[in-house]
């Protein structure tokens, strides 16, 4: 199947579900779900996934064990694909890449990189590139003054800051959405998101550390 963008009815499902988020609700509607929001995404993630990687999509589900919130489904529907995050819901269309929260060993690889003056200066080079672009590049977990070791008045303090590095852009609801121009403009981020992204990868990697829990 061909991607042709979500219908204005799924963002209408999204609304509905939000004023009623019951079991009830959810299994009375739920084929309106699978048909006009799950479906789309999977159709947009099958031509996304031979250049960006591969897609998985989350359950529909919440995490209600620690939260005060009790509603048991999302009003989103929210997917990733290689590097990048894709987030759709009554309010519209966003989408984000890079590292959200790194493990102790990558905060400790980036914050070197940040420092050192070829590295650090490439990333300040492609950030600049991508913000002048209309994505926005922030931080998680900024913390209030520089990190131990680093000094407060260091050219890259904002990045130093950071325990995380991410791209992210949102497009509001319109009817724009319900046309090609919804992946169009997708590719359009990941494209500006990537040399970014390849910093981080070159810079940073992946953990080596175990998982919580594991042996």
């Amino acid at each position: 199947m061909t991607f042709r963008g979500w219908k204005a009815e799924a963002l209408e499902f999204f609304d509905r579900l939000g004023a009623d988020n019951s079991k009830a609700y959810w299994q009375a509607h739920k084929q309106e779900y699978v048909e006009l929001v799950r479906a789309p995404m999977e159709e947009l993630l099958a031509e996304l996934e031979p250049d960006w990687g591969e897609g998985t999509i989350f359950r529909p589900y919440r995490d209600i064990r620690f939260s005060r919130d009790k509603s048991p489904y999302k009003t989103n529907i929210a997917a990733t694909v290689g590097d990048g995050y894709v987030h759709l819901s009554a309010r519209g269309l966003g989408a984000g890449s890079g590292m959200w929260e790194m493990a102790p060993d990558q905060l400790e690889r980036y914050r070197e990189a940040v420092a050192a003056d070829r590295s650090g200066r490439e990333l300040t080079r492609r950030v600049a590139k991508a913000r002048g672009s209309g994505v926005d590049v922030t931080g998680h977990g900024e913390l209030k003054t520089a990190p131990k070791g680093y000094p407060k008045d260091h050219p890259r303090i904002e990045f130093l800051r950071y325990k995380g590095l991410t791209t992210w852009q949102e497009w509001p609801a319109g009817p724009w959405l319900g046309t090609k121009r919804a992946k169009d403009r997708l590719v359009a981020f990941l494209e500006t998101s990537k040399p970014i992204v390849g910093w981080l990868r070159s810079n940073v990697g992946p953990t080596t550390l175990p998982e919580r829990g594991g042996r």
